[in-house]
């Protein structure tokens, strides 16, 4: 058992004895570290207690098996590139045994999840039963395919489109199911929204038949203008996304300018106001679902913790508390790889009176605690004040080590950054400015050279000194290109500086350590980085949905458009393969090469259809070379992914900027640096932003002395991770849980997870309540 072997000799004044503890005792340690790890994680897995179901379920959570199935979903997904309409061409035994053993996997991994849920919950969960039906239709379609393929016969892969189901409906996939549900969510307010917006469409498509209708005007390509109702309503809704204005309404207002009147109102009423309601709907909507959602999560981590506790507990007097000997092996369980300071220096956070046991209150706030990053600093003396001491302690070494660590030397390098980007811009065939990039390279290695005088080197190339190391890199880089340079032109047989190019361009990246180091643009900066890892999410979001939109075009599309290169000579190229498309605007336009074809290809039309500039133009091309009804594939594209999808990313962008400005420390937080101080071993964060360093600290762990004394823990510092890596799921999960009170233990399960949204307002709102 890794846990008990792990929790052994964790005591150093007394060792524990060599026997093992009993099996039962074992059994309640991982069963409580479970659910401490589900808590930690915000896992919502209801799972059996018995022996061999919480080791599976262990394995089940184990990160190789959550990888192979992340390995075999891409392949999954990838198999499009190599399947007809192929990017790479293979042929279909391989892929179809390819996609047999991502099934297989799949139905190994659902057996799995299987052998550690209750059979009620498992067959209630809809997740497993779509992953289960996919995988029938994914065998039926095969099997139907194959036969038709043995005997030449035309078939669609259907299924195709139904390979992001394993993506999304995983456990490992919580966080872009709760993108769709909001997804979901929104859709019942949007709609009404929405109609109210195609009547106010099909109103205005009404009024320009019979303003325009009989007028006799002719477009640009010299086609009838506004006589059919159909293609007024399909411009009309173009020009709310403004990529065929101000062409639409050209022939009227040559006709008359009163005319411009008309299109004038039909842009305020329907781009500006509608599209600015649908994008208040949505963000309302889904800041109220993502609340409930975080509620949700809060006290079902709640309840995890109150079931740990109650394994684990006993009684001293009156209080029900868990004993030290216990915690420590808890916690060695949950994270194995914690260092032994970092353990002691969160059980003194927990057990503040040292009285050798944790209480309830206090047990509740360990997922908390173990999902802060806590760096443990060793402090070094530097080699040379080892070697040297009298020179490395002298008053000109002092002066140097002094002008270093002050903030004017960063400032200063800073600037010089800046007029070197000034110099890269100007032309390098001038003598001047290639003797000046010389200057600037001496410059540079001078700085890394005064900083790895003062500071100790092992800690200047630290795991987190991404900064330096970058700085390191890219100078050496441009030193060695540079005397290759020189070298190669010295011999009269290369006589340009393209051997710098890429080194150049790296070289102007440097810039970013300057806008890091502005306050101002680091509120940005750190914003940005909160809310990095849950972009992730909406870009699965984006991923699914293109990747479904790009197999239903390239069966319905592919092969109705070629591309035949810039230099072909043939006389299909001006119309891209496609008699229909003569004098039109798609092959005027050279977008021959936007075609489903392919699933690259497809992927890429896809992302210029959500840009929407001249997206009528591609429409109109594939309605041309097939029917007016493929109009609605384009137009169903742009409902889901610029309607829904982008305006849900607005809300979430929006929701994180005021999280990240309005959250400070969180009061775990708070009590980890209030201990750290009272040890006498903290360091500011601030002291050590953006790279920068304290004197001689490495980040690695050199044991925690017991003694609560001061100078027994010489050379050992702690601190709190930058705020910057917290997440917004966090952030709001903390904004939250700072409403429930520490000893609350909410609500049942089961009213827990029939939490409405509706419960989180008042049912009669005033203004005392709304404020």
């Amino acid at each position: 058992m890794p846990g008990a072997r792990r929790a052994a000799g964790m005591h150093r004044p007394r060792p524990p004895p060599p026997e093992e503890p009993p099996a039962l005792e074992d059994q309640d340690l991982l069963l409580a570290a479970a659910y401490v790890s589900d808590a930690q994680y915000n896992r919502n897995v209801p799972f059996e207690t018995s022996p061999q179901a919480i080791r599976l379920y262990y394995f089940y959570n184990h990160w190789a098996m959550q990888a192979a199935t992340y390995f075999f979903i891409c392949v999954d997904l990838s198999l499009a590139l190599f399947e007809e309409p192929a990017l790479f061409p293979l042929p279909f035994l391989v892929t179809s045994i390819a996609e047999v053993l991502c099934l297989t996997a799949f139905f190994g991994r659902l057996v799995h999840f299987a052998k550690v849920t209750p059979q009620m919950v498992f067959w209630k969960d809809t997740k497993n039963i779509c992953i289960m039906v996919t995988i029938v239709l994914t065998l039926v379609d095969l099997i139907v395919y194959g036969i038709l393929e043995a005997l030449n016969v035309y078939g669609i892969r259907w299924s195709r489109a139904l390979r992001p189901v394993f993506l999304i409906n995983f456990p490992e996939s919580r966080q872009i199911r709760r993108a769709f549900r909001s997804i979901r969510n929104t859709l019942p307010d949007v709609l009404y929204v929405f109609l109210l917006f195609i009547f106010s469409v099909g109103t205005f498509s009404l009024m320009a038949l019979k303003l325009f209708g009989d007028r006799g005007l002719k477009t640009v390509e010299g086609s009838p203008y506004f006589t059919n109702i159909l293609d007024i309503a399909f411009e009309l809704y173009v020009l709310v996304t403004t990529a065929n204005s101000p062409d639409v309404m050209m022939p009227a207002y040559e006709f008359n300018w009163w005319y411009s009147l008309y299109f004038i109102t039909y842009i305020i009423i329907n781009t500006y106001i509608f599209m600015s309601v649908f994008l208040a709907v949505v963000y309302n909507n889904y800041r109220k679902h993502l609340k409930n959602e975080i509620r949700t999560l809060a006290y079902l981590k709640r309840r995890k913790m109150i079931e740990a506790f109650n394994i684990l507990k006993v009684k001293v007097g009156t209080e029900s508390v868990v004993k030290e000997a216990q915690w420590r092996r808890l916690v060695k369980v949950v994270a194995p790889d914690i260092s032994s300071s970092h353990l002691e220096l969160l059980l003194r956070i927990l057990d503040e009176g040292q009285k050798g046991h944790v209480d309830k209150v206090n047990f509740l706030r360990l997922p908390d605690l173990l999902n802060i990053q806590v760096i443990t600093i060793n402090v070094k003396r530097h080699p040379l004040e080892a070697w040297m001491p009298r020179v490395y302690q002298s008053s000109a070494s002092l002066l140097v080590q002094k002008v270093v660590r002050h903030r004017v030397f960063v400032w200063a390098y800073d600037v010089i950054i800046l007029i070197n980007a000034i110099f890269i811009a100007l032309d390098e065939k001038n003598p001047f400015i290639s003797y000046a990039e010389w200057l600037f390279l001496s410059l540079y290695i001078i700085e890394i050279l005064l900083k790895l005088y003062t500071y100790e080197p092992r800690a200047y190339f630290g795991r987190k000194q991404f900064w330096n190391w970058f700085d390191t890199l890219i100078i050496i880089a441009a030193l060695v290109a540079t005397v290759a340079n020189t070298t190669i032109q010295s011999a009269r047989k290369y006589n340009s500086q393209q051997i710098l190019d890429i080194v150049l361009i790296l070289r102007i990246l440097r810039l970013l350590r300057v806008i890091v180091s502005i306050q101002r643009f680091r509120v940005i900066v750190t914003t940005l980085i909160n809310i990095g890892p849950t972009m992730l999410t909406f870009g699965g979001l984006v991923l699914v949905v293109y990747y479904v939109f790009a197999i239903i075009g390239m069966e319905a599309f592919h092969g109705r458009v070629h591309f035949f290169g810039p230099n072909s000579t043939s006389p299909d190229a001006l119309t891209c393969g496609n008699s229909a498309l003569r004098d039109s605007a798609f092959a005027r336009g050279k977008y021959c090469r936007n075609n489903f074809n392919h699933l690259g290809s497809s992927l890429i039309l896809l992302v210029e259809l959500t840009v929407v500039n001249q997206w009528h133009i591609l429409a109109d091309g594939f309605a041309l070379v097939t029917h007016q009804v493929a109009k609605l594939y384009f137009i169903g594209f742009h409902i889901v992914v610029v309607i829904l999808i982008v305006n849900i990313f607005i809300a979430f962008i929006l929701e994180a900027f005021f999280v990240a400005y309005s959250l400070e420390k969180s009061e775990v937080e708070t009590a980890i640096e209030k201990k750290i101080q009272e040890l006498g071993v903290g360091v500011q964060e601030e002291k050590v932003q953006d790279g920068r360093l304290i004197e001689n600290m490495d980040a690695k762990d050199s044991g925690f002395i017991e003694d609560n004394k001061k100078k027994d823990l010489k050379g050992l510092y702690f601190r709190i991770a930058s705020k910057k890596y917290r997440t917004v799921d966090a952030l709001l999960q903390q904004m939250f849980e700072s409403e429930i009170a520490p000893g609350e233990e909410g609500p049942s399960l089961e009213e827990i997870l029939n939490f409405s949204p509706a419960d989180i307002y008042p049912k009669n709102p005033s203004f005392e309540n709304s404020a």
